[in-house]
């Protein structure tokens, strides 16, 4: 990939995602370096568009693979039509290629969302094609790597519940990019963009949900996702009220707000309130718009 069209593909993931340009550089240059990679980061950081945009940009295909207990090694790799081993045998036209496979046969990337959730035994299928380029089946044989294959795996290091530590052997065969959450501006940019919404709505949405990532009784907060979500449900229920825009203080945002966070919060062990407080306590600490700012008739007030 020459640095001509690096930078092409580049531009064309800008148009596409918003921030994680140092992200889309290294995961670009991995990929043009023929390297593993695996995408750390909390849940709503755009770990899989980021994936999607480059390898779109780039010409790659990919297969994803949910990751969880259910993903056995039969389900990675491919398996044999029970129906025609009985009339054929063990022959190589009635294996069915899994994921993995496919990948390997087709020089594909393999997207794992969840790595650290496929247990132990299936990531051990894995190994031999980091290492080797190629994994042999049993009574099919050896399936080697065509150029192109990748393993890309996404994991969020915060939920621990289901989870296992990535054996070592994974580890030491992948490149590893932290992304984290986008900053104020971007994440503002992510809302309008969804929504269509502007002004003082989003921007509220969006510091309330940030506000949730910075609580003491908080192990994790919510990701962009909950201010795409406030927006739209405040901007529904107003509609339905006959409400202006709401905006922090009145009944509709809390509302909204209490919906669309609260489930998305993630208490400390031993905190004795619940996350619906501490969405109301955090929307005591957003700035009121002036007054003014929004045309129409009054919002409902505060159930507080």
């Amino acid at each position: 990939m020459s640095f001509t069209s690096t930078r092409d593909l580049l531009a064309r993931v800008d148009e596409r995602i918003v921030g994680l340009r140092r992200e889309a550089e290294v995961l670009t240059a991995s990929l043009a370096a023929g390297l593993h990679v695996v995408l750390e980061g909390p849940p709503g950081t755009g770990k899989s568009t980021l994936l999607r945009a480059v390898a779109d940009a780039a010409g790659f295909g990919v297969e994803l693979v949910e990751g969880n207990a259910e993903l056995t090694p039969a389900r990675l790799v491919g398996h044999y039509d029970p129906a025609l081993v009985l009339e054929t045998g063990y022959t190589p036209e009635i294996f069915v290629d899994g994921p993995l496979a496919t990948a390997l046969r087709e020089g594909r990337l393999l997207y794992i969302e969840e790595l650290n959730r496929v247990p132990e035994e299936t990531l051990n299928v894995l190994v031999g094609a980091l290492a080797e380029g190629e994994i042999h089946v049993p009574r099919l044989g050896r399936i080697p790597a065509a150029s192109g294959f990748r393993l890309i795996a996404a994991m969020n290091p915060f939920d621990a519940v289901g989870t296992a530590r990535v054996s070592q052997a994974i580890a030491d065969r992948m490149c590893r990019i932290a992304i984290g959450y986008q900053d104020a501006a971007g994440e503002r940019r992510i809302v309008h963009a969804v929504t269509g919404a502007d002004g003082a709505l989003p921007a509220a949405a969006v510091e309330l949900t940030r506000l949730t990532r910075g609580h003491a009784q908080v192990r994790m907060g919510s990701s962009v996702r909950g201010a795409i979500d406030l927006v739209r449900l405040a901007l529904r229920l107003a509609e339905l009220r006959g409400e202006p825009v709401p905006a922090p203080g009145d009944a509709t945002f809390e509302d909204a707000a209490v919906a669309a966070l609260s489930g998305r919060l993630r208490v400390e062990e031993g905190c004795e309130r619940t996350p619906e407080e501490i969405v109301l306590e955090l929307i005591d600490r957003l700035e009121p718009p002036p007054e003014g700012d929004e045309p129409g008739k009054a919002p409902a007030p505060s159930r507080r």
